[in-house]
């Protein structure tokens, strides 16, 4: 599989204290697509982004676009895959800019060179401009997962890995969230995201990769993996055709 345009994961294994976490992972995310990790708790789903990071000792092949993830160097791979936490730890005590102006550390710049036209355009791709000076331990948890995403966009990585970026948000920005990742994905990125909830990755995502107790168990267009045998299979819960409302942005 390597040497395909976007990512690919291949037979990825990860042990932590002397336990199977991941076995055989494999899955492949394109270029202009949304990719969700999707399965029940513990099945792995953030480990594998983890792995791709080389945050976890794991064993195993990831490329983009045909080049080695593990085998760059930190900074080249900070460049080149940026990642969005589920929630920052972030306690300093920093405007939403100098957040932002992080994502330009692995192109050796500093807070204080950092602030200019990159960091100006990340905000604003994701309708955060108003909150650049903004201290960001005040901000709501949309308005920094917001600042989050921009500072992975600093970076200027052309892969992009997710963690739950939907969980603190209600659900006027959860679906804004979900809206603006296929918008970065459909400008030729690759967009990698664990979600929990099933009617958000068929809704906004194109491939779905299901995750139970640390193994692939189906993967593909998102439409022909996410059905009720499926959800039966991987969750134990019957999929109620029609039994929850849907929404979208807009005018009633």
């Amino acid at each position: 599989m390597s040497g395909a345009e976007g990512l690919v994961v291949e037979a990825l294994d990860v042990a932590l204290e002397g336990r199977a976490v991941l076995s055989g992972v494999g899955f492949s995310a394109p270029r202009g697509q949304v990719t969700a990790l999707v399965g029940p708790n513990g099945a792995g789903k953030t480990t594998v982004l983890r792995a791709l990071l080389d945050r976890v000792p794991a064993v195993g092949r990831a490329t983009l676009d045909g080049v080695d993830l593990r085998a760059l160097p930190p900074a080249t791979r900070a460049r080149t895959v940026a990642w969005v936490p589920q929630r920052s730890a972030l306690a300093a005590d920093l405007t939403a800019e100098e957040v932002v102006a992080q994502g330009r550390f692995a192109h050796g710049e500093g807070l204080a060179t950092a602030t200019g036209d990159t960091v100006t355009r990340a905000l604003a791709e994701v309708d955060a401009l108003h909150l650049r000076g903004r201290r960001f331990p005040t901000l709501s948890g949309g308005e920094a997962q917001r600042v989050l995403l921009a500072r992975a966009l600093a970076t200027g990585a052309g892969c992009l890995l997710l963690d739950e970026p939907t969980s603190a948000l209600d659900l006027g920005a959860a679906l804004d969230t979900l809206g603006r990742l296929r918008a970065l994905a459909r400008e030729g990125r690759v967009v990698v995201a664990v979600l929990h909830g099933l009617h958000d990755a068929l809704r906004f995502a194109d491939r779905a990769v299901v995750l139970a107790g640390g193994t692939v168990r189906a993967a593909g267009p998102a439409s022909e993996v996410l059905t009720p045998a499926e959800a039966l299979r991987t969750w134990g819960v019957r999929w109620q055709e029609g039994g929850a409302p849907s929404f979208t942005r807009g005018d009633p």
